[in-house]
């Protein structure tokens, strides 16, 4: 019964660090793929609600590949190839996170600037 109650600790402890280990690679990677764009990352974030960020981050992102696509700004419509890229699919679970956990009705702030 101990081995048991000592091994579930340890997988709680190890998922809890996953997850907060998630938002801070989703965090990184906003600062080093989206910030160049979307300087003012902290307002950039909060502006939209977690339940829109989950609905522009569904199906790989297709929403938000879209909004880069009708874009007037060329930087914007460069962005495709990042969207489409493995390294995108790989971190947009991380990104997700990160832009969910910062949003606009979460109540935190997040220190990337």
């Amino acid at each position: 019964m101990n081995k048991f109650f000592i091994s579930f600790i340890f997988i709680v402890i190890f998922l809890l660090l996953n997850v907060e280990a998630a938002v801070y690679k989703g965090q990184k990677e906003f600062v080093k793929k989206c910030a160049p764009c979307h300087s003012e990352g902290q307002e950039f974030v909060a502006q939209k609600t977690i339940s829109e960020w989950k609905e522009i981050m569904r199906n790989s992102g297709k929403e938000l590949i879209r909004i880069h696509l009708t874009s007037k700004d060329e930087k914007a419509k460069d962005s495709y190839i990042y969207f489409k890229s493995k390294a995108f699919k790989k971190k947009s679970v991380h990104l997700i996170q990160f832009l969910t956990e910062y949003a606009k009705d979460s109540g935190k702030v997040p220190a990337c600037n």
